[in-house]
């Protein structure tokens, strides 16, 4: 009978591992599977006078190739690479929105500027006014229209975020499950491997959603918490996250932590996975973009209007230029939701030229309310109730408590709310409010160039006076003298007068006001305009050179996620390849495997045909 045994032990052990083998050829293609081993054991002994005598093999265990250290390694570096390339693909649909050429809003800000250029030669032509106005139209639909772009971005990127929520917290759930399915088998002698595998895979999806770190426990169960320290998963009970509206800004999304009726804000940098690269996206890149398009629209509105209100329409009387695009009308501070003091606040434009791109957030604190810039950080000491800052003016009502801020957007909704704001051509303001005149008897070595205002000019009767001296100076007014060089701008008054030549002494200009009778052929607030094109702006960059700002700092954007998403890409690529050379199935290993268990199997049943003979024999002896 024990060689029998022997025999049938063999061939259930060999069938066993060719069952295991078939099992692992079957999930060669299947994701988060780990290759199974079957363990053998000798049957043990059995004593006879003549020696011990073994009882043949049995299986021990069917184990997995599996090494927590490559699995958790993976799992990270999955979550790192999955935050870099969810980036990148937003930030790449977000640079679409900004074409260079003919598309791009650069184009339309210089041919608004440069439609300028034929008022100017032809003052009274209706033709070259509208065709301003036209431009200038042109313009704001394009900042209009790339607003609108940048809203739908946000609204299809806040809808993944919800639907990434949503997948969290169904593979928490899904993980509850399995830590409860493993609970149950917790007193079993053997691995429950394709729960466990199961448990890795949905612990490897929940890395690629967000950040988790995972603490295993007895019997392979796992707790899993996120945002640093947020029980997600604990045994078989699972918390969820909820993705609702910031209560300081209803416009920005807030990742929370909700378990039971207790909900816990989660910061944006403590998330990972997918859900951080979007939120990232969201609330950095996304936002930053829009306030560098929203601080172009109000620079626009702001710089254009002021040179507008300083020329003269083409109307008897003369009437100084209306507004040319309509007022921007600046959203007020939005309180926080937990401040206890009445502090509200607005902001205004003041120095177009100095804007920063920014949104800005004022702490009362204990030693004096500070206002902080958020895009880098820097803050600024300032004094109630009324302070300027990067060119806004800030006007605080309300008695604010120590701890209590304000958040301010200044540039919220200003390209998308830009519009023209005239229609005729006669209200194109084109002529300026004063003239210049060569004194009779000049040299005739000095010539005018353009005159235009840049500021408020004085009054009726206005008339002012520019003598050169024998050493090529200038004085105004009889004044002290000043350095004269061709083509740079001689600035007094609110004028500005470009000479280009060499003087005399003795040659005099006089600058006098505008009469019904010069603005017909008075083009010089038109000249003004061309002359905005290159005037510093945009942290010293040239007006008509904005949009570069734009999509230069998109670029840099994208080029740097390119850059972040491929190294974290071939980082997680290196991890799971080791982590698989470990736990993953190979064909030619397995067929390897197959071959040697199926002669196993094969010798067994030799075997087994042979004892069974000899005790066939045996009996027909004994039987005789």
């Amino acid at each position: 009978m024990s060689a029998l045994n022997i025999g049938s032990r063999a061939l259930t052990a060999n069938l066993s591992a060719l069952q295991v083998i078939g099992h692992n050829i079957a999930n060669v293609n299947t994701e988060g599977y780990s290759r199974q081993n079957v363990t053998m054991k000798v049957s043990g002994y059995q004593q006879y006078a003549n020696g011990f005598f073994g009882k043949g093999v049995e299986v021990g265990t069917v184990t997995r190739s599996h090494d927590a250290y490559l699995t958790r390694e993976a799992q990270t570096t999955r979550s790192v690479a999955s935050a870099d390339a969810v980036r990148l693909a937003r930030l790449e649909q977000l640079e679409a929105a900004f074409p260079m050429g003919e598309d791009g809003i650069g184009e339309s800000l210089n041919s608004m500027l440069n439609a300028w250029a034929d008022v100017a030669s032809s003052p009274s032509n209706q033709t070259a006014r509208l065709v301003v106005i036209a431009r200038a139209d042109e313009l704001a639909a394009r900042l209009r229209d790339t607003a609108g772009q940048l809203d739908i971005l946000r609204e299809s990127t806040q809808l993944q975020v919800k639907g990434t929520v949503d997948n969290v917290n169904r593979l928490a759930a899904d993980l509850a499950k399995v830590n409860q399915r493993l609970t149950e088998v917790m007193g079993s002698p053997n691995t429950p491997n394709d729960l466990l595998d199961q448990r890795d895979q949905i612990l490897s999806e929940l890395s690629k959603h967000v950040q988790v770190s995972s603490i295993p426990g007895e019997g392979g169960v796992v707790s899993v918490f996120v945002g640093g320290s947020m029980p997600l998963v604990l045994g078989s009970q699972s918390a969820k996250l909820e993705a609702g509206r910031n209560p300081d800004d209803s416009s920005q999304l807030q990742i929370s932590f909700v378990q039971g009726t207790s909900k816990t804000p989660l910061p944006d940098a403590s998330l990972g996975g997918e859900l951080g690269g979007l939120m990232n996206f969201l609330h950095q890149d996304l936002a930053q973009v829009s306030n560098l398009v929203g601080r172009m629209a109000l620079a626009t509105v702001s710089v254009v209007n002021k040179q507008h209100s300083l020329g003269l329409e083409l109307k008897d009387p003369p009437t100084f230029g209306d507004k040319f695009f309509s007022d921007l009308a600046l959203p007020d501070g939005l309180p926080s939701a937990v401040n206890t003091g009445t502090a509200s606040g607005t902001v205004s434009v003041s120095v177009p030229e100095d804007l920063v791109a920014s949104d800005y957030e004022l702490r009362f604190e204990g030693g004096g309310p500070v206002m902080i810039r958020l895009s880098d950080g820097n803050p600024t000491a300032v004094s109630l109730p009324s302070f300027e800052v990067d060119g806004l003016t800030f006007n605080i009502g309300g008695a604010p408590n120590v701890g209590d801020v304000i958040r301010f957007k200044p540039f919220e909704g200003a390209a998308r709310n830009i519009k023209i704001a005239i229609t005729s051509p006669n209200s194109v303001a084109a002529a300026s409010p004063v003239k210049v005149e060569p004194v009779a008897g000049n040299s005739g070595g000095i010539s005018i160039e353009s005159l235009y205002a840049n500021g408020p000019v004085p009054a009726n009767p206005y008339t002012s006076s520019i003598l050169f001296a024998a050493n090529g100076s200038y004085s105004i007014d009889g004044g002290a003298p000043q350095n004269y060089s061709p083509g740079q701008p001689i600035e007094h008054d609110g004028w500005s007068l470009t000479l280009r030549g060499v003087p005399a002494a003795g040659d005099s200009f006089t600058v006098s006001l505008s009469t019904a009778d010069d603005i017909r052929q008075n083009a010089g607030n038109a000249v003004g305009f061309q002359a905005l094109r290159d005037a510093a702006m945009f942290e010293g960059v040239p007006f008509g050179d904005g949009y570069v700002t734009i999509f230069s700092d998109v670029g840099t954007r994208v080029q740097s996620a390119q850059f972040s998403s491929a190294f974290s890409g071939q980082v997680a690529a290196t991890a799971e390849n080791a982590r698989a050379n470990v736990a993953g199935v190979n064909l030619d290993e397995e067929a390897a495997r197959m071959l040697q268990f199926q002669q196993s199997y094969q010798a067994a049943a030799k075997f087994l045909q042979v004892a069974q003979s000899t005790f066939d024999s045996l009996l027909q002896t004994v039987g005789r």
